[in-house]
């Protein structure tokens, strides 16, 4: 009887060995395996793992072991170049040195158009002299045209006076209304026509001329300016009380 006790005993403890992984395995919760994925979510959702997904496969004891991304690889500044001496052989320079001559002379070379680049590159081939610094070219002479100067005023001719006879007063001669060939409306007209000849005052009604400087010269009422060598053709005489300048 005591070993029918101890068997069934022996059976009950292996039994209870095989089921506790198992049951520890399968006894998580759903709230423990929402933690866990909440716990590394980034690499879960990393690797598509949803939190849904793990969460059944947690409670059923298949759950992805989680391993830690790798970290990156440390940013590491490449050294800087080494600047090196002239090839003894072949006298070529270095970047460097090429480089501090472009920039010793930097406005010269942009003038000319001659890039940093393009002088370095020429430079250690050995291709490019020493540049001189010319002197700055002569501004170009500004040429200022002088005003032509204002023409000079047109002279005015001045009509010579007879001295008026004793008793008489000098008016100035009005403009007269010529009615025929040979008759002017103003002095000027006459004396640009008379050529040096005597130039009076005709009244067109009495046919009566009369004298510079006189009374009734250019102030008669219906008269014109004649030269005194055409006032025969149109039957005109000079005034008996005038005399002739």
């Amino acid at each position: 009887m005591k070993k029918v006790v101890l068997i069934s005993t022996g059976a009950v403890l292996a039994g209870f060995l095989i089921w506790s992984p198992l049951a520890l395995a399968q006894g998580k919760t759903a709230k423990a395996c929402t933690e866990e994925w909440r716990a590394d979510k980034a690499n879960f959702q990393a690797k598509g793992v949803t939190e849904r997904a793990y969460v059944a496969q947690c409670r059923a004891g298949a759950a992805p072991t989680t391993t830690a991304a790798p970290a990156p690889a440390p940013n590491i500044a490449p050294p800087p170049p080494v600047a090196r001496a002239p090839d003894s052989t072949t006298g070529a320079k270095t970047a460097k040195a090429c480089t501090e001559e472009w920039r010793a002379d930097k406005a010269n070379f942009q003038a000319k158009g001659v890039t940093e680049r393009a002088y370095v590159a020429a430079c250690r081939a050995g291709t490019v002299a020493t540049p001189t610094v010319g002197p700055a070219p002569a501004p170009a002479p500004t040429t200022t045209t002088a005003a032509p100067p204002p023409p000079a005023p047109a002279p005015t001719a001045t009509r010579p006076t007879a001295e008026p006879p004793y008793g008489t007063t000098q008016r100035a001669p009005s403009t007269g209304s010529p009615s025929a060939a040979g008759q002017y409306s103003t002095e000027a007209q006459a004396k640009a026509s008379c050529f040096g000849d005597t130039v009076v005052w005709v009244n067109l009604r009495s046919k009566i001329y009369h004298f510079a400087g006189t009374h009734n010269y250019g102030n008669t009422m219906n008269g014109a300016y004649m030269c005194e060598r055409d006032t025969a053709a149109q039957g005109m005489r000079a005034a008996k009380n005038e005399q002739h300048p």
